[in-house]
């Protein structure tokens, strides 16, 4: 399949806002891509050529895409960065300067989808010395044979900003549009297809396959996928609920659980082998060589999959430290051994998901407990179940909660003794319970290089939250308190990386980075996008857990700024 084509489809979907429309166009794309090619095209209209769970960055900064897009043009890098500022967009800068092309390509090769992928995928892999020329000589190539829309989507997706609006939900439609639904089915029976495809992508997390499958095997092929191993599953996401009596209210006697100030860990286990997952599905076995560890020594089963939440423990006091020390860990390649010996973890467990071969998610969470009990052998203090009780007394549960905050952890979680567990969403069943004015998880998307002894350091962060039904962000605030001289070094060293446009002393940074905020409280301010400041806003973490889908809304500022009793 010729690049072109699938351009003509990224066209399309950029043209259009309708969430039916772009269903539409994918599905008559999935229709003509050829079955081998399926998965590729799938990963492709994305934005991404690995799945998400894999956490492969390409690897290419603006800097380096804009020397590439001068050198493959002709123009000078002066030229390319006044066009980027114009537009905002390097795809489109390219697709423009392309088109004014001053150096001439000689031996022009057609570009085709498979062409395209695999170079896109070998970036990654290029690393040690001289791999940032290798980089660049690999993005030249395809530049250079690029016709200018072409040029367009190329950059986009090196750099991971498509903008062509594809979320998850349109492309799950668009697969059940293209090889399950006749269009006659009844609204239930619809229903009932589009839940089988998002089951299955829950426990395979990725569409390409999802896609792959329902075009070869149709309902019965998605009907008899089974969970992989070592293959990480869309893990279940609680609700957040105001008050513990309106829990107990509705449903009665439930478990509650502490909730940790930690990493959510899913956690396989085939025989002799293992691997740990965060809740972001991003593989941290190699870091966590300890976690493996405990596991083999307290999990009695041949095959399972177990869930909760890793601390970071002071090795000193053995007491519980916050998450930005555990981040230490997720984000470290090298010294591992040295890492594990300076920030000691433990492991609170509070859900078995697969056992030996049977999947337990349509069991009873008070079932799949007494099964996560026989199958932990505990380790005291290092590998253990969370802590629980069970009740519906409010008086017995809020004490549960203080001493909960006493122990610097978020709060406590509610589980509705007969619910089960729903993969991937912020359902009914777990209820979390945290301080009303509770921190936001917000996106930064500008910052400012700080001045006299913090000079080489980005001080200063613009906040966003995200609104859902734009995908856009919306700017909250501002912060620049609350950091320490290698927290300010670690959030320089990650916006430079992903910089777009340089203003005076103002960077402009990709969406990507999510920080947890607390502030005093949320004003109406007419200076920020989204209608509301934070006062004070100060940093308490970076959410390497999270990605900007998964930041705070503006809904959400909205409630918080209405439950302060300031509201019109």
């Amino acid at each position: 399949m010729d690049y072109e084509f699938l351009v003509k489809y990224y066209e399309k979907l950029e043209s259009t806002s309708s969430k039916l429309k772009k269903s539409e166009i994918l599905s008559e794309l999935f229709q003509k891509t050829p079955t081998e090619l399926l998965p590729r095209v799938v990963l492709l209209v994305q934005g991404i050529v690995f799945p998400k769970f894999m956490q492969l960055e390409l690897g290419i900064a603006t800097q380096m895409m804009i020397r590439a897009i001068a050198r493959t043009t002709g123009f000078e890098q002066k030229r390319v960065e006044e066009n980027f500022k114009k537009t905002g967009d390097l795809g489109l800068t390219a697709e423009e300067l392309a088109r004014k092309r001053r150096q001439s390509t000689l031996a022009k090769r057609k570009l085709t989808v498979d062409y395209v992928f695999d170079s896109l995928q070998k970036l990654p892999t290029v690393t040690g010395e001289g791999s940032q020329d290798k980089k660049l000589n690999l993005i030249s190539e395809l530049i250079s044979s690029a016709k200018p829309e072409e040029a367009r989507y190329i950059v986009r997706t090196a750099l991971g900003e498509m903008r062509t609006g594809t979320a998850e939900g349109i492309i799950r439609d668009a697969i059940a549009n293209a090889f399950l639904l006749t269009g006659k089915e009844s609204k239930e029976k619809k229903s009932e297809i589009l839940n089988s495809v998002d089951y299955v992508y829950n426990m395979v997390s990725d569409f390409g396959e999802v896609a792959k499958l329902a075009k070869e095997k149709g309902m019965e092929g998605l009907s008899r996928v089974k969970i992989k191993l070592g293959k990480p599953i869309q893990v279940m996401l609680g609700l957040a609920a105001e008050k513990i009596e309106d829990i107990v209210k509705e449903f009665g006697t439930v478990a509650i659980e502490v909730k940790y100030d930690g990493m959510r860990a899913q956690i396989h286990k085939e025989g002799n082998k293992f691997w740990v997952f965060t809740r972001r599905l991003e593989d941290v076995t190699k870091q966590f060589p300890d976690v493996v560890e405990f596991c083999k020594k307290s999990l009695k089963a041949h095959e399972c999959i177990v869930e909760g939440e890793v601390l970071a423990i002071n090795k000193k006091t053995g007491e519980p430290m916050p998450f930005q020390n555990l981040s230490q860990r997720i984000q470290r390649k090298y010294d591992i051994e040295k890492m594990v010996h300076e920030i000691p973890v433990q492991v609170n467990l509070f859900d078995a998901i697969y056992l030996d071969g049977k999947l337990l998610v349509d069991q009873k969470f008070v079932e799949r407990r007494k099964i996560l009990e026989k199958i932990v052998k505990p380790i005291p203090e290092k590998f253990r179940l969370a802590k629980e009780i069970v009740s519906d007394d409010v008086k017995e549960i809020d004490k549960f909660y203080k001493n909960a905050l006493k122990e610097k952890q978020e709060g406590i979680m509610m589980k509705v003794l007969d619910s089960p567990y729903t993969f991937g969403r912020h359902v009914g069943g777990w209820y979390k319970i945290k301080p009303i004015m509770e921190d936001l998880d917000l996106v930064v998307i500008s910052a400012t290089w700080g001045e006299g002894a913090r000079s080489k350091w980005l001080t200063s962060y613009e906040l966003a939250c995200r609104n859902p039904n734009t995908g856009k962000f919306l700017s909250c605030g501002n912060m620049s308190t609350g950091l320490t001289e290698e927290e300010y070094k670690t959030m320089t060293d990650t916006l430079k990386k992903i910089i777009e446009q340089e203003k005076g002393k103002t960077v402009f940074v990709r969406p990507k980075v999510v920080i947890e905020v607390a502030y005093q409280e949320i004003q109406k301010s007419p200076h920020y996008d989204s209608g509301f400041g934070l006062r004070f806003p100060r940093f308490v973490r970076i959410r390497n857990d999270k990605g900007p889908d998964e930041a705070d809304t503006i809904s959400r500022v909205k409630n918080l700024y209405e439950s302060q009793g300031r509201a019109g």
